[in-house]
């Protein structure tokens, strides 16, 4: 489920003033709005917002996990319910059907809610059906990593590094932005999520961040 406008649900704790917007005619050039509710842009807006729909979960029966904050779980009698969050999106899952829409339908009541349907890609990782099960692909994040770095053409292999391998000195000059692989390293540990075989790989590789 989308949350629209998530930030703006959020209630202030602090006072914060903002400058007049533009467009807003004052015969006083000092005057300043002072806001009643959260605004995109605000520091305390993300929090803000979290904290909110923490307590409307909780309300409903949730606790947080403590190894997570963003994962919160329902359990009473045989049904049980899970929802993660991530900003404005929410993943809900749960071994009852009818509980999950009277879930779905409360939150509805809480904030103006979107149903998109049942779970297919969440966070760059793609999730299908199948009889026997659900299967995690990261298919489209390998290939965007592939694409970025100009290897779409190149050979696959089965193992990526051998064990216990040295990589080759190098006595030239250091990158003058080291922000590209940074960032790659970065993609590759998320990769490993649904990839773990590459784990040892990417460690030989951040040894150099």
């Amino acid at each position: 489920m989308d949350v629209h406008n998530a930030f703006l649900h959020g209630d202030l704790a602090e006072e914060v003033y903002m400058q007049l917007p533009p467009g807003f005619s004052t015969t006083s050039s000092s005057k300043v709005c002072r806001l009643r509710k959260s605004l995109y842009g605000l520091r305390q807006a993300p929090r803000n917002w979290f904290a909110k729909l923490a307590g409307a979960l909780k309300s409903f029966g949730f606790d947080q996990s403590y190894a997570d904050y963003s994962l919160f779980t329902f359990a009473s009698h045989d049904i049980s319910i899970r929802v993660l969050v991530y900003v404005d999106d929410l993943i809900i899952a749960g071994n009852n059907t009818t509980a999950i829409s009277a879930f779905k339908a409360y939150l509805s009541r809480c904030f103006h809610m979107k149903d998109l349907g049942v779970l297919k890609y969440f966070l760059g990782i793609e999730i299908s059906r199948g009889p026997t099960g659900m299967f995690l692909s990261q298919r489209k994040h390998t290939l965007d990593i592939l694409a970025e770095t100009g290897l779409l053409g190149a050979k696959p292999t089965r193992y990526p590094i051998d064990q216990n391998h040295r990589l080759a000195l190098d006595d030239g000059p250091m990158y003058s932005d080291p922000v590209r692989y940074r960032r790659l390293i970065g993609r590759l540990i998320y990769l490993t999520i649904t990839r773990p075989e590459l784990c040892y790989s990417v460690h030989v590789l951040a040894q150099f961040m």
